[in-house]
């Protein structure tokens, strides 16, 4: 007999004697229970975000956004290099005489160029108050920007041209955005405000501190703005009495918005409209306390091609108040910069008294045209700018083998972080983006944005209580998390959610309230192990 079997049967025979000594029958049936298999989500091992246009060369690079996708045939290539060109040009003051294709900066704008909102591709730098201030005046090295707008008398349900398919109202004047800068002589009282465009705006923060159950805490900040000194009325602030302004009147709202980054927007763009609204749960039917909605806006491509019903499904933009990469490159070229272009072609101040004083006064022919009676940058500019946002990579996963990573994975998805930042689409295989042919780079493409697309009620906290089209003021499309933890690689100085207020994704996860407050809520309820785990997920995006 070998010693296996003497092992056994001696088993067996102290079996025995211990059930005939009096054991029970309890005792003899106990069987040690089988540990529950660790399932972790299908998009643990993912690298390829981006699918076939993901770049693996970005990892530790400040440049890790600004690569072209790498199945770009080479004329498409030959384009998006261009592109990249346009994107970096910095527009002067009309008239340039020895450079006139630069020349239509403003007269009021936010920046002179597209990478000064949009860093090295990414987010821009968050504006910091000095040591000893209580707060900054935003300049000329601010990438973040207030919009603006009249309050609404009632809630718009359903856009239509009898009220402007529910697009925010303009403030009497001054528009939709306000544009802290300007050229020399954009104001009345430019002698006394050189640079200055519609008003001052100044930043100041407000913080509070929340405190996990294992005694560890977290101090938060809020962006504060003060619009002073407006053009109408020199001087003036909140505090004046008899306030004559327009832009400081109590029925104007005001919004922070920050810059952010440009890469796969053309992927995003790519996911059928179907496959989007899949995800719709306006009434919470699957009670899970997360009711996504679709924001549908003005389409400015379906309008210039005569479409009798010109609005289409938001996806870009904080509040999606935006439909394509198209709209949202064009709309920004002319907002931000004041570069007028063919989709846009008319100042965005056109007809307010600023402008009408700065053409009056000056003599200068800046009217939003060229010396040709075009926009100040035409179709070739206009198309390889939108092309070049519409085909930069997305960067592949980091460390996706790491367990802290893997586990921050499984948590992601049972916190039901998934139930707003949904993990994976697959792009559509024909059509059109933004009324053009869809690059073939961008087709059937299975892709990991970890977003919805879709609106969402964060809570009061992130509340800037300003509706945009159908979004509320509480609510936030929301933020595709692809490439985040690149973020402060490509820019140090950048920071998170629509104003930059958080300053690390830890920060970002705080603040998440209304739907998002059940998944904050078991966050903070984690360990510091786990919590870590959860941000080290995040960081190999």
């Amino acid at each position: 007999m070998n010693n296996r079997h003497v092992l056994i049967g001696a088993l067996l025979l102290g079996g025995i004697q211990l059930t005939g000594c009096g054991g029970s029958d309890d005792a003899e049936d106990t069987v040690t229970p089988t540990p529950e298999p660790i399932t972790y989500p299908e998009y643990t091992d993912m690298t390829a975000s981006g699918g076939a246009t993901t770049t693996y060369d970005a990892g530790n690079s400040g440049h890790g956004f600004s690569t072209p996708s790498i199945n770009l045939t080479a004329t498409e290539l030959a384009l998006h290099m261009e592109g990249d060109k346009f994107f970096e040009t910095s527009f002067t003051t009309a008239p340039n005489a020895e450079h006139p294709e630069l020349d239509g900066l403003g007269p009021v704008f936010n920046n002179t160029n597209c990478n000064a909102c949009h860093q090295r591709d990414g987010r821009n730098s968050t504006p910091q108050v000095s040591a000893g201030q209580t707060r900054v005046k935003l300049g000329s090295e601010a990438g973040i920007f207030l919009r603006i707008s009249q309050a609404a008398n009632e809630v718009c349900i359903k856009g239509d041209v009898s009220n402007d398919y529910c697009a925010p109202i303009p403030v009497p004047d001054f528009g939709g955005q306000l544009f802290h800068r300007g050229v020399l002589q954009a104001r009345p009282d430019w002698q006394q405000n050189q640079f200055i465009g519609q008003a001052d705006v100044y930043l100041s923060y407000e913080t509070k501190t929340v405190a996990y159950p294992d005694g560890s805490q977290v101090l938060l900040k809020k962006p504060l703005f003060a619009v002073e000194n407006p053009y109408d009325a020199p001087g003036e602030t909140k505090q004046s009495a008899n306030l004559t302004s327009n832009l400081l009147q109590d029925d104007v709202l005001m919004g922070w918005r920050n810059g952010m980054p440009v890469f796969g927007l053309g992927l995003l763009e790519a996911i059928a409209e179907t496959d989007i609204l899949q995800h719709l749960d306006e009434n919470d039917a699957n009670n899970d306390g997360i009711s996504a909605r679709a924001n549908y806006v003005f389409d400015a491509v379906k309008a210039q091609a005569g479409d009798v019903y010109p609005v289409s499904l938001g996806r870009f933009g904080w509040k999606a108040n935006t439909p394509s990469v198209r709209v949202q490159s064009l709309g920004a070229l002319r907002g931000d910069i004041g570069i007028t272009n063919p989709l846009f072609p008319d100042e965005s101040i056109k007809g307010s008294a600023l402008h009408d004083a700065y053409l009056t006064r000056t003599g200068f022919v800046d009217t939003g045209e060229d010396e040709y009676g075009a926009p100040e940058v035409g179709a070739q500019f206009s198309d390889a700018v939108v092309f070049y946002a519409e085909t930069l990579a997305v960067p592949a996963r980091r460390n996706v083998t790491q367990p802290q990573v893997r586990e921050g994975a499984r948590l992601f998805t049972k916190l039901n972080c998934t139930g707003c930042h949904v993990p994976s689409f697959t792009t559509k295989t024909s059509g059109e983006i933004g009324g053009r042919a869809m690059s073939e780079s961008l087709k059937g493409q299975k892709i990991y944005p970890f977003t919805d697309l879709l609106l969402h009620d964060m809570g009061d906290g992130l509340a800037d209580g300003r509706p945009d089209f159908l979004a509320s003021g509480n609510e936030w499309r929301t933020r595709p998390l692809w490439g985040i933890g690149l973020t402060q690689t490509v820019n140090p100085q950048a920071g998170f959610l629509h104003d930059g207020r958080a300053a690390t994704l830890e920060e970002a996860i705080l603040w998440h309230g209304g739907e998002a407050e059940k998944s904050q809520n078991a966050f903070v309820a984690l360990s510091k192990n786990e919590r870590e785990q959860v941000i080290a997920f995040l960081m190999s995006l």
